[in-house]
């Protein structure tokens, strides 16, 4: 996992860099924000098409259920049919979910990257200066988190001052490390753990981490209830539903402050995109537009069978 962090967070670095320059504020945390909301809008293409796939599977189900029931333990022949269904439906089960998805899983490995190791992505700083700031750290902090590698990076940006005169780190390394605004707005700096603080303000960090999340997956379980009850019903969504958020949950509390501005910025802007889909791309009103289209290009097709054969008859 750490290399695609690696590869894909190379290209993020650079535009989370151009965001702190340009329109950050020169603050971290605000340049994270906007990475993020970058992110979900070149995500925005992908969730359509997403969207678009739900509603086209959704509508064959019928019709694959009539071919299950028709060839029923018959395995090859509903596999034939099943296939003759989506070539003339024009369906493909991995345009519908999984091209979009992948598409998704790049940009969300490109985005953590960036976020997750500073020092290589956003500074650029050498390799070999980054090995001993990250070594060097660890001692710091080996009684919390023990030999978590991709906390390395953010744990020098918040313990900088700590680790002055290490041998082999130029003072430009310093300095450039120094010179990014790595607090939230002077509440907090983005290495702070909420676990480590008693009655504090970072706690609004898991929290709005949690209710953030929650809303996301009580919205998407609304949907799931309207567009396919059946499976709204099966027990596993409803443990989908609290997993996620109570996962956030968990993550946010133990891991720096940082890591929680990314899940919140990414829980809130992911609901806002999924309802501004939902409400362009309308699953009933796709499936309508759909229907009628059918219908359309259904009776084309009979008036021109109709004229060829007319044409045959006044011929004979």
């Amino acid at each position: 996992m750490t290399f695609l962090y690696e590869i894909l967070g190379t290209p993020f670095g650079f535009i989370l860099r151009l965001i702190y320059d340009t329109v950050g504020f020169q603050n971290y945390a605000v340049s994270i924000i906007l990475l993020t909301l970058f992110a979900r809008l070149l995500m925005t293409p992908s969730t359509i098409s997403q969207q678009k796939g739900m509603v086209k599977t959704q509508r064959i189900q019928p019709k694959l259920r009539k071919i299950q029931e028709k060839y029923a333990g018959n395995q090859q022949k509903i596999q034939e049919e099943t296939s003759a269904l989506y070539q003339r439906e024009g369906y493909n089960p991995m345009n519908a979910g999984c091209v979009p998805m992948l598409f998704q899983f790049v940009l969300l490995f490109g985005l953590i990257g960036a976020i997750y190791y500073p020092l290589s992505h956003f500074l650029r700083i050498p390799d070999a200066e980054i090995t001993l700031l990250t070594e060097a750290v660890k001692k710091l902090n080996t009684s919390t988190f023990g030999n978590s590698s991709f906390l390395g990076e953010l744990l020098v940006m918040q313990n900088i001052d700590k680790l002055q005169g290490i041998a082999g780190v130029s003072e430009a390394t310093y300095a450039a490390i120094k010179s990014v605004n790595f607090d939230f707005f002077g509440l907090f700096s983005l290495g702070d753990i909420p676990k480590g603080h008693g009655l504090h303000v970072i706690w609004a960090i898991p929290v709005l981490s949690f209710l953030s999340s929650m809303a996301t997956s009580v919205y998407s379980q609304i949907k799931q209830k309207k567009s396919n009850p059946s499976m709204a019903n099966n027990p596993a969504m409803g443990c989908m539903m609290f997993g996620m958020p109570l996962l956030s949950l968990y993550f946010v509390v133990n891991y720096p402050a940082g890591i929680g501005i990314y899940w919140i910025a990414s829980s809130i802007f992911g609901f806002l995109s999924t309802i501004v889909v939902g409400h362009f791309c309308n699953p009933k009103k796709m499936i309508a537009r759909d229907m009628i289209d059918e219908t359309v290009e259904r009776r084309s097709k009979e008036n021109s069978l109709k004229l060829v054969a007319k044409n045959k008859e006044a011929n004979n």
